[in-house]
């Protein structure tokens, strides 16, 4: 039986110059009816993650969390995602930094501006003020990562930083370890302290 992963597989061979019609067919097969559109694995696990504490099932709502391999590939998903493609509705989630691409990608498929929500600096720096860093020392901690997290602020490169610029740093040193902090992160806030960005998009779906 196909499911979500499926339509996302198919929405990704498309983007990559595929034929569009298993993304087509399956969106109709599942009823899809939103496409959330982020930058990267590790914010999906930080979507996932917070839908699960809610209780929701976000792919039996028809909805598609889909990681896209980076900020300067959303106009293409978007044309043939929103509006002018298959007709979802769009939502997202990106960096400052990253504004102006999701902006433009949005203007380009013809979707509702400002349907898009934005972080200060990105969604680790949001999740790392929400919690404080003396949590995300006890979570590094929880996780096994303590000694490797004492190694890298022994480095000269990060004397000069603040606390949260360090631990932030540090999330993306390994393959994988921004992946599974996205979700141990959000698994530890209180509700009431969710990021502003990411209760927005969550509360919007």
């Amino acid at each position: 039986m196909a499911d979500m992963g499926a339509f996302r597989e198919a929405v990704t061979a498309w983007a990559a110059g595929g034929s569009g019609e298993p993304a087509r067919e399956l969106a109709g097969r599942l009823s899809v009816r939103a496409v959330v559109l982020l930058e990267g694995l590790s914010d999906a696990a930080a979507v996932d993650a917070l839908a699960a504490g809610r209780e929701r099932d976000l792919a039996a709502e028809g909805v598609c969390v889909l990681p896209m391999g980076g900020a300067m590939n959303v106009g293409r998903f978007a044309s043939l995602l929103g509006p002018s493609g298959l007709g979802l509705r769009l939502t997202g989630l990106c960096d400052e930094r990253e504004r102006g691409y999701y902006a433009r990608g949005w203007e380009r498929a013809g979707a509702a501006p400002h349907g898009f929500f934005v972080c200060a600096a990105d969604l680790e720096d949001e999740l790392i003020h929400a919690l404080g860093v003396p949590r995300v020392w006890e979570l590094v901690r929880a996780e096994g990562d303590l000694r490797a997290l004492q190694t890298f602020l022994r480095q000269p490169a990060q004397q000069d930083r603040s606390a949260e610029q360090q631990v932030r740093r540090f999330l993306g040193t390994k393959k994988g370890r921004k992946i599974r902090y996205g979700r141990v992160l959000v698994e530890a806030l209180d509700p009431d302290r969710v990021p502003a960005p990411l209760d927005g998009l969550m509360a919007g779906l």
